[in-house]
């Protein structure tokens, strides 16, 4: 039996100027691990390994879901997330394309980095699309692998690559995915026929309550 989860890390610190003031939970990015951590040890669905990338926000995320489920947590700097304030910043040298600063201009951003940087729209010191999408494809390899049941904590846009990949759409398809996901939201595929179908995207079950609604975030 194969089954591998995608987990999105809690919220960051959203408004950030870079990503080393990104890269830490929010208060609230800390109790939605917390609540999806007691969300999955009461419904009873185990895990055999659990592997975050090695950005804060991940680990941190990682380890506070698993604290709940007595596992440990190993990493793998595979699932660390695109360097997007990087893209931005080459896109603004290049293009004259400006920084987002809001959910709105945000929105219509992505697509257009997405797009220039598959390309090759991008500095030539940071990573390509191609690779980042390389190791995507690796981690997913490494989880059927490993078999049973593995969750991958990780980042927004490592979930919608590894979507791209297994359902094989386009870029825009791929953007437009990547702005609807959740922090702490989870996203499995199962094994069947011997390939991996997606059985659920984008859940937040430790968020329904109507006391918790508010805590639904995507940045």
């Amino acid at each position: 039996m194969v089954e591998i989860t995608f987990v999105r890390h809690g919220q960051a610190q959203t408004g950030a100027p870079d990503e080393h003031s990104y890269d830490h939970l929010s208060d609230l990015g800390r109790q939605q691990a917390d609540w999806l951590g007691q969300y999955m040890a009461e419904c009873g669905h185990g895990f055999d390994h659990v592997i975050s990338g090695t950005l804060n926000r991940q680990r941190d995320t990682a380890q506070i879901v698993a604290g709940h489920l007595g596992l440990d947590v190993s990493q793998d700097a595979r699932l660390n997330e695109m360097d997007y304030f990087g893209l931005s910043n080459s896109l603004k040298e290049t293009h004259a394309l400006d920084i987002p600063d809001s959910r709105e201009t945000f929105v219509a951003h992505v697509p257009q980095v997405l797009s220039a940087w598959q390309q090759g729209q991008i500095h030539s010191h940071l990573e390509r699309f191609d690779q980042f999408q390389t190791r995507v494809h690796e981690m997913i390899a490494v989880s059927e692998d490993l078999g049973g049941r593995v969750m991958l904590v990780t980042s927004g846009g490592v979930i919608s690559m590894a979507m791209r990949l297994l359902l094989q759409f386009e870029v825009q398809v791929h953007a437009n995915i990547l702005l609807q996901i959740f922090n702490t939201s989870i996203h499995r595929y199962v094994k069947t026929d011997g390939m991996l179908a997606l059985e659920t995207f984008n859940a937040v079950p430790h968020l329904d309550l109507p006391s918790r609604q508010e805590a639904r975030t995507r940045i």
